[in-house]
């Protein structure tokens, strides 16, 4: 029932995929967000205006691969978030809603997968890197715009919400 409630919200709203993308690059740029933050913000702003602002605090807890412990890319934790919020379930027992959440999860990571170097975690991808850097901060930037892009592409697929600014999401 949720999903419907969401989808009437916003159906008649068109999303574009390039400014997703950007506003969550921007929010993490100016440092105004983190990157699982800056996704959820971005999401909330273009797609979900519903959304509480309490899930960008839910964020909170996974830059920097999950408490800066350079496990998974936090990008993709707020990404998966997202996601939680539009698909995931309220009610025990609500199997398919599960199980639509996790494959749509399972897209997203996968996407991040094909794209880089194959693995999901932090550590891998800012091995050797300074993490005060410039190009630590303009990796984890591009991360960022890449999922949000990506979590929006998925949603307005799901949701059947017109799509506008649709550029290389990966």
């Amino acid at each position: 029932m949720f999903i419907f409630q969401v989808a009437q919200e916003i159906l008649l709203q068109e999303v574009n995929i390039e400014k997703v993308k950007e506003d969550a690059e921007e929010f993490y740029r100016n440092g105004t967000f983190f990157c699982s933050e800056a996704i959820v913000a971005s999401i909330r702003k273009n797609l979900a205006p519903q959304m509480p602002e309490e899930l960008i605090a839910a964020a909170s807890g996974f830059p920097v691969g999950v408490g800066r412990s350079r496990c998974m890319c936090g990008a993709i934790s707020g990404a998966v978030i997202c996601l939680g919020y539009l698909f995931g379930r309220t009610q025990a027992g609500d199997g398919s809603r599960s199980e639509k959440c996790l494959k749509l999860a399972n897209e997203l990571q996968e996407s991040f997968r094909k794209n880089h170097k194959g693995v999901l975690c932090c550590s891998v991808h800012t091995k050797g890197m300074d993490m005060a850097s410039g190009e630590h901060k303009e990796q984890c930037i591009s991360f960022t715009g890449e999922m949000a892009a990506k979590t929006a592409e998925i949603a307005a697929r799901e949701l059947n919400i017109p799509v506008t600014g649709h550029g290389d999401t990966k």
